[in-house]
């Protein structure tokens, strides 16, 4: 068990697809310690999602889960740009293995997003509303996840490191690339 060093951007191996998980590596000792291990990180990070290759390794991994209160989106209420009344809400954290992604709502709607890979920076992105993610669990049983809103945009977030693509890649307008100091000031009201 341990907190892993989080990769940052300019690291190559974040820029890598990462590979399936063979079914039958669920059960070994070592695939449940790359887990805890994640899940360790991703508490000691204050994140709300992790994926294999923040921590170095090119696996079709992802831990999502989103607290009713975390210190690093304490502004989740307002995140939403396209419909202020939307309040976020937590859900429970999940594990997802060789995820596949469908978008069922492709009505674009935009949060301020950032990632443990890119410390220090928000960006606004627009993301499809409705996703369903289909994967294996922690028993290697699929799964199937139907999601909406700002959940929908962190399992998309989190799926879009297996495919080497991070958050800031896919922020269109730069002007809503911002520091996390200067987020609070001008951004979070």
């Amino acid at each position: 068990m341990a907190v892993k060093e989080v990769l940052k951007m300019g690291n190559p191996t974040l820029r890598v697809k990462s590979e399936p998980v063979d079914p039958s590596e669920i059960s070994t000792p070592e695939f449940k310690q790359l887990i805890q291990d994640m899940f360790e990180t991703m508490d000691a990070e204050d994140g709300i999602g992790i994926a294999a290759p923040q921590i170095g390794v090119n696996k079709q991994v992802a831990i999502i889960g989103v607290p009713k209160e975390n210190p690093r989106y304490q502004d989740l209420e307002d995140a939403d740009q396209n419909d202020e009344d939307d309040e976020a809400e937590g859900f429970e954290i999940v594990v997802v293995i060789n995820p596949k992604i469908t978008v069922t709502d492709p009505t674009l709607r935009g949060f301020w997003e950032g990632c443990l890979s890119v410390p220090g920076l928000r960006g606004f992105v627009e993301r499809p509303s409705g996703v369903r993610v289909d994967f294996l669990d922690l028993e290697g049983k699929a799964q199937t996840i139907e999601t909406t809103s700002f959940a929908a945009t962190v399992f998309q977030h989190e799926i879009d490191h297996l495919e080497g693509i991070l958050y800031v890649d896919r922020v269109e307008d730069k002007s809503k690339l911002s520091f996390i100091d200067e987020f609070m000031k001008y951004h979070d009201q």
